[in-house]
């Protein structure tokens, strides 16, 4: 198993640094959880599963032409720490790094739904997060102490794409539509930055 983890990292790190962008932004799209942590789940939904597949429509949008570069935090279902995440980010120096998840609320289904986005301190988190709330539907944003958040020391977000556990928000985030929208709005934040 330890070897299977060792496996794992190395995986992660190659594929996470294996590109020379020449004078391009880097845009960092961290999937939330993975590997055994699967985040929130309902209706045989996995937030690890809906956050990669987003992450992966915003990246194959990526073109040659763009003035930017989107680099995931993970392309498959793997197993990264934390740590392991913001080290990688730090190293990379991104224009901007989102951490793509879904929320979840205490009743099983719920009738709360929507994005929201948790920002660091700084002026330019903040700036961005007003640029996503823009683009997705003006939503809730506020500050908040967590870890890809204050490890990361360029401009920093997490957004709740939505509520796992509500079915008007469940529906949209899993469909192949649904996500390809989520992510045409990305690109459109991006030209944005």
């Amino acid at each position: 198993m330890k070897a299977l983890k060792l496996f794992g990292c190395a995986l992660f790190a190659a594929s996470f640094l294996s590109f020379t962008p020449l004078n391009k932004k880097i845009i960092v799209i961290d999937a939330g959880h993975g590997g055994d942590d699967f985040g929130a789940k309902h209706s045989g939904f996995s937030e690890k599963e809906i956050v990669l597949k987003i992450a992966r429509e915003i990246k194959s949008r990526n073109n040659s032409d763009s003035d930017y570069e989107v680099v995931l935090t993970r392309d498959s279902d793997l197993n990264s720490s934390l740590s392991e995440r913001t080290d990688k980010i730090n190293e990379l120096n991104p224009a901007a790094v989102i951490s793509l998840h879904v929320n979840s609320s205490p009743k099983p289904e719920s009738d709360r739904q929507g994005t929201e986005i948790y920002t660091q301190s700084s002026e330019e988190s903040k700036n961005l997060a007003k640029i996503i709330s823009k683009n997705l539907g003006e939503c809730r944003i506020e500050e908040k102490n967590l870890h890809i958040l204050k490890q990361s020391k360029s401009p920093a977000v997490l957004v709740e794409l939505g509520f796992i556990n509500s079915t008007k928000d469940r529906k949209y985030l899993t469909s192949e539509e649904g996500q390809k929208e989520v992510a045409a709005k990305f690109e459109k934040i991006f030209s944005e930055l």
